[in-house]
């Protein structure tokens, strides 16, 4: 399943827009499903600011770690709590319950420079692993 608003990193964190500043950010059920379990997030707190691309949490899951990727430069304004104690709301709504971080972002503009929908579907298809 992949969201049609939203744009996607290639390392599978999306961010769509709440409004021209505001950005929910998440992890693509591609990544979700490559996972599996999800057992423990690390997620920042509300006030911290990201570059994009920097580290901006961990996902722990029964197979691996994996770091979490800014999609855009921004302070975080709100943290999903709710999916940090219950990751199984990622794997049942990944794309809206299942947000991990809202931000407002210091440079709107990155966000055309993600992936959109078909271009990530093409680099699942053809490039992910």
């Amino acid at each position: 399943m992949i969201d049609q608003e939203a744009r996607y990193l290639k390392s599978h964190e999306w961010a769509k827009k709440e409004d021209d500043e505001a950005f929910a950010v998440g992890l693509s059920s591609y990544a979700i499903d490559q996972l599996g379990d999800i057992v423990f997030m690390e997620l920042p707190k509300k006030g911290d600011t990201f570059e994009q691309g920097a580290v901006f949490g961990v996902v722990e899951s029964v197979k691996a770690a994996s770091d979490l990727y800014m999609p855009l430069s921004g302070e975080i304004v709100e943290v999903n709590q709710a999916a940090a104690d219950n990751p199984d709301v990622l794997k049942d709504d990944p794309y809206e319950e299942g947000w991990l971080i809202k931000i407002r972002a210091s440079k709107p503009a990155e966000f055309d420079e993600l992936l959109d929908a078909k271009e990530y579907k093409h680099f699942l298809e053809t490039e992910a692993e």
